[in-house]
């Protein structure tokens, strides 16, 4: 499967935040977008995602591919949990493919024990970020896409989120947009 970028502009109030990109997002294939604040990388994974559209260019699926849509294991840049819920729940809840047994020993990968239970809003920022990181890695998907996914996360949280992420992209593509880079040179790094 490759996901096709193509040409893409957008702009926000006369300011351009992309203008013209274009990148093939492959299959067993790993890419980090980073740049400063503001550049545009949210509004590239909104884009992609069908989220947004562009001014001009478009984003296609190209390939043997028999559906005309993708499901996507994404990290928002925002949590976007229901806050009351604990992490096992916020995971649980957005796929009827999952067993709770599955999403349980997931989190704890990531999560001490203890965390689990919890509503999310008790949670730490680095823990909130590992659910949200959970989530998408849990469900069935043809395509990881992250945004900031490691963002408040201490620097043990980060490398354990990356091995974490790393050892759920199976052969599908993995789309990371983040400013800090470190850790992430297994991929293709490429600078808006």
């Amino acid at each position: 499967m490759i996901i096709e970028v193509k040409e893409v502009s957008k702009s926000y109030g006369g300011k351009k935040v992309l203008d013209n990109f274009s990148l093939n997002i492959e299959s067993e294939h790993a890419y980090v977008v980073t740049g400063k604040p503001g550049c545009g990388m949210t509004t590239l994974v909104r884009i992609i995602l069908g989220l947004e559209n562009p001014d001009s260019g478009n984003v296609g699926l190209l390939g043997d591919y028999k559906y005309p849509y993708i499901v996507s294991g994404t990290v928002f840049q925002d949590d976007r949990m229901v806050q009351s819920l604990n992490a096992i729940d916020n995971c649980f809840m957005v796929s009827s493919k999952l067993f709770r047994e599955t999403v349980t020993e997931e989190l704890l990968k990531l999560l001490p024990e203890d965390a689990l239970l919890k509503p999310v809003k008790d949670l730490t920022k680095g823990q909130r970020r590992m659910v949200a990181i959970a989530r998408a890695c849990c469900i069935p998907n043809d395509v990881l896409i992250m945004d900031e996914p490691f963002d408040g996360l201490t620097e043990d949280e980060r490398n354990t989120a990356i091995k974490f992420i790393r050892d759920k992209q199976g052969s599908g593509p993995l789309f990371i947009t983040a400013r800090d880079i470190h850790g992430l040179e297994f991929a293709r790094i490429i600078e808006l």
